[in-house]
């Protein structure tokens, strides 16, 4: 029994393959694409035509090892794009970071201070005049120059 329904599946794999080539190229668009997942998709189905219950749904079950062959292609491919996506912008996430922080590293102590406080520390500017006892008038307008200084050496 497992030998007629292997051959069954075999010979419908064969009679069909231009099909399925069709099928998962609707999917995929591409012919390198389409040709590895019919080739999965065929595997799929020989390796479990034993538990094929109804020969002669044989054809269509075939159909849904093919379909969702694609659909699980296309979900890896996303997760694939994504995580690739999600790694090139924290490279230019990181970049940029590595940027800005050499950026100010090269301000002068008392603006360098200044950010710290505020953007790393996330001290309000009235706490940041306490810590530097300078009005709060000063520390507003020395950040507001320091960021600016920051802006046009960043861009």
């Amino acid at each position: 029994m497992r030998n007629r329904k292997e051959a069954l599946v075999r010979s419908i794999l064969l009679e069909n393959y231009e099909s399925y080539y069709r099928l998962a190229f609707s999917y995929v668009h591409q012919e390198a694409d389409a040709m590895d997942i019919v080739q999965e998709g065929a595997c799929k189905a020989m390796a479990r035509a034993h538990s094929l219950r109804e020969e002669k749904f044989a054809g269509t079950w075939i159909y849904r090892i093919m379909i969702n062959t694609a659909k699980d292609y296309l979900k890896k491919y996303e997760r694939e794009r994504n995580t690739l996506q999600e790694d090139m912008a924290a490279a230019e996430e990181k970049e940029a970071d590595l940027e800005l922080r050499e950026a100010i590293d090269r301000l002068p102590i008392q603006e360098k201070t200044l950010i710290i406080l505020r953007f790393y520390e996330d001290k309000p500017l009235s706490e940041i005049a306490e810590i530097l006892q300078e009005n709060l008038s000063t520390v507003k307008s020395r950040l507001y120059r320091t960021l600016e200084k920051l802006r046009r050496e960043l861009i």
